[in-house]
């Protein structure tokens, strides 16, 4: 048998305790290929499902990481063969199927894409799910008209890991970016990828009891959900559009019907976990080759299986910033 390192969230007197395990390949689910994990990303379902959120992961013991890029070991399956390098996102990685904070995974063959030419497995994981989701949000914008013409966009949670991305995709694509925080002191982080103006948090809070505020967003991408949501619905310019992913303030918001029959504007959701695989492949294209960004190292922050329970601990506290990238050898 292979024996290899995982973090193992195992819960203790109603308590979740991550640990750095060894575990054995046979020890894995059913699933076509086998797959030797070299890099993989912490994301917020991540660290939810590290709490024992039991709305992300319902059985413990567990391995969460929703992301994963590696090389497979082996394949049932003729579409993968063992020294193949690729990459997962979504599905039920990491959520009730034992993720990518192990250094192998066995998944179906439907969840796995090759690695696209444009990116190393390292940059994949620099991007992971969060990557995949502003690049989702972008392309939805666009696709409901938004054009760099059109006007400042607005990017909620900006310093957060989809929210990092969007702001300097945006940016590459020409667009005025505004970037919302409620971390005043990571100003120059979001100039440096590419925002023009900084829009603290407690601005974005202003106004929820009105139905409806000045037009000011061309578009928006809101990584954080809540009251803060419609409060940017209410204040798209005509016809606009925001692109919703997240829900760190909260999953529920008051509202109204004003903005969209008086000014037009489109809420967008955005899913980046059920998506077909051919659509995720399609984006993952656009993120390596046309859409690829230069700055990604910037972004992230390196740790290893032994330091992710410290990194998840700053995530649920809202303290991290940009990505982290976890390297397990």
């Amino acid at each position: 048998m292979t024996a290899f390192k995982a973090l193992l969230v195992t819960e203790e007197n109603g308590a979740y305790v991550p640990q750095v395990v060894e575990r054995q390949v046979d020890d894995l689910p059913a699933g076509e290929v086998l797959i030797r994990v070299h890099y993989s990303s912490l994301n917020y379902k991540d660290a939810l499902s590290a709490s024992g959120n039991r709305g992300v992961t319902r059985q413990f013991p567990h391995t969460p990481g929703i992301d994963a890029a590696g090389v497979v070991a082996e394949s049932s399956v003729a579409e993968f063969a063992a020294g193949d390098e690729v990459i997962i996102t979504g599905y039920d990685l990491g959520m009730n199927t034992a993720g990518g904070f192990g250094q192998y995974i066995r998944v179906p063959a439907a969840w796995v894409i090759k690695r696209p030419k444009g990116l190393s497995l390292r940059e994949a994981m620099l991007l992971g799910t969060a990557g995949l989701t502003a690049g989702l949000c972008v392309d939805k914008l666009e696709q409901a008209g938004l054009t760099p013409a059109a006007g400042p966009v607005l990017v909620t949670g900006a310093t957060g890991g989809v929210g990092s991305i969007a702001v300097a995709l945006l940016a590459r694509l020409g667009y005025d970016v505004a970037a919302s925080t409620g971390k005043a002191e990571q100003g120059e982080f979001l100039r440096q990828l590419g925002a023009r103006q900084i829009v603290s948090r407690e601005e974005l809070q202003e106004g929820s009891e009105k139905a409806m505020l000045k037009e000011r967003w061309a578009g928006a991408v809101d990584t954080v959900g809540g009251d803060i949501l419609f409060n940017v619905v209410k204040a798209l310019r005509y016809g606009a559009s925001a692109a919703c992913c997240g829900l760190t303030a909260g999953m529920g918001f008051k509202g109204s019907v004003a903005p969209f029959i008086l000014r037009g504007v489109n809420l967008l959701g955005v899913d980046s976990v059920e998506l077909p695989l051919v659509v995720k492949a399609s984006m993952w294209d656009k993120l390596s080759l046309q859409w690829k960004l230069g700055n990604l190292e910037s972004l992230a922050e390196e740790v290893s299986l032994e330091q992710l329970p410290k990194a998840i601990e700053q995530i649920l506290a809202g303290k991290m910033v940009g990505r982290v990238l976890v390297n397990l050898g």
